[in-house]
């Protein structure tokens, strides 16, 4: 796909990432306002971010304050002096933030994958002046997020990010969403101009892993973090488990090492690609050992039903067509030949330990 005409003017400084932190969601004054307090004192901090309105799966889940919060997000901006940002999913959520003076926001992730309420949104904010972040859909959908980026843009909306928060997938893994890096590193390489923001806490899940999460999105060259830092953690409504402390989160923001400029450019591209080869490894490995549960779940009908564990004549069609679509996706063939040999020998000897078992 050729390069998108977007041109982000959200400036960026070097050596600087973008930080934005603060609660998952504003739950009372007073929780809000000692959060604001302790991360307005983090140098670091550039925007105090908080949801008004939470989009939730079920009604007896907590909801947000909705206007009530914003008119308290309203009152840090002023008390503080410090930019606060806010979930919109509607052009009611717009207006009720412009009226209290609020002109940064986010729109998430479940919003995105609605072309229709994003058409909505991009309409009501045409001749608004306003920082707009758009968060990846919870499907690994570039076309989505793209689109969703260019129908902000084409709004007249200059100050555009893009949020990386992770996505959906039905794999086993230590994160709450699939990282799936290859997906913002190339939506940076179609959009150059366009900041990445790496939403830390939705992509891990857990408070335990976002140090070293953070640390590897700023090594991928993304241009900031927006991570989800509560007063008291964990007694947070939603989410507890993914919020810091501000404390930690200080603590964070102060070990994050920022990478330098290569001295040589190549370095740069080859540390890069090592990392989408790491991760592209791993979700090898999740899928092999997906098979593996599926040829173990195989083993145990043939067993009980006394089934032949080598059937000839289906290996020899899976073989046959396994390396016809190898070859058309560019993989060598003898390279693929060893390979399915591999794989299907360790099947056999799974159905074979499962098939003593029965006897």
């Amino acid at each position: 796909m050729e390069d998108i005409a977007i041109l982000s003017k959200w400036k960026i400084k070097k050596k600087k990432p973008i930080i934005i932190a603060g609660p998952c969601s504003v739950e009372s004054r007073e929780q809000l306002e000692a959060t604001a307090f302790e991360i307005k004192k983090i140098a670091e901090v550039d925007f105090f971010r908080a949801g008004a309105w939470k989009s939730r799966t079920r009604k007896s889940s907590f909801e947000g304050k909705g206007e009530e919060a914003i008119q308290w997000l309203s009152e840090i901006q002023q008390k503080f002096s410090i930019a606060v940002c806010t979930e919109i999913a509607s052009p009611k959520h717009l207006e009720i933030c412009l009226k209290h003076g609020i002109s940064n926001f986010w729109i998430g992730s479940r919003t995105v994958a609605s072309p229709f309420s994003v058409k909505d949104i991009s309409e009501a904010l045409r001749g608004v002046k306003a920082k707009i972040m758009v968060k990846n859909p919870m499907n690994p959908d570039i076309e989505l997020w793209t689109g969703a980026i260019e129908r902000i843009y084409k709004a007249g909306i200059c100050e555009i990010a893009a949020v990386h928060r992770g996505f959906f997938t039905y794999n086993k893994s230590n994160y709450r969403n699939e990282p799936l890096w290859q997906i913002p590193i190339e939506l940076k390489r179609r959009i150059p101009s366009l900041p990445i923001i790496c939403d830390v806490s939705h992509l891990c899940g857990k408070k335990e892993m976002i140090s070293e999460t953070a640390q590897w999105a700023m090594d991928l060259e993304m241009n900031g973090l927006m991570i989800e830092s509560h007063i008291e953690a964990e007694k947070a409504l939603p989410d507890a488990r993914q919020q810091i402390s501000p404390n930690d989160l200080r603590i964070l923001l102060k070990n994050i090492q920022i990478p330098v400029k290569k001295r040589v450019k190549l370095q740069a591209q080859l540390n890069r690609l090592r990392l989408e080869i790491d991760e592209t490894d791993r979700l090898l490995l999740q899928q092999l050992a997906q098979r593996m549960e599926i040829i173990k779940r195989m083993g145990e009908i043939k067993a009980e039903n006394n089934i032949s564990i080598l059937q000839m004549e289906r290996w020899k069609k899976i073989l046959s067509e396994r390396i016809e679509i190898g070859e058309n996706l560019g993989i060598d063939k003898s390279f693929l030949f060893s390979l399915l040999q591999l794989i299907h020998e360790e099947s056999i000897k799974i159905q074979a330990k499962i098939n003593r078992k029965k006897e």
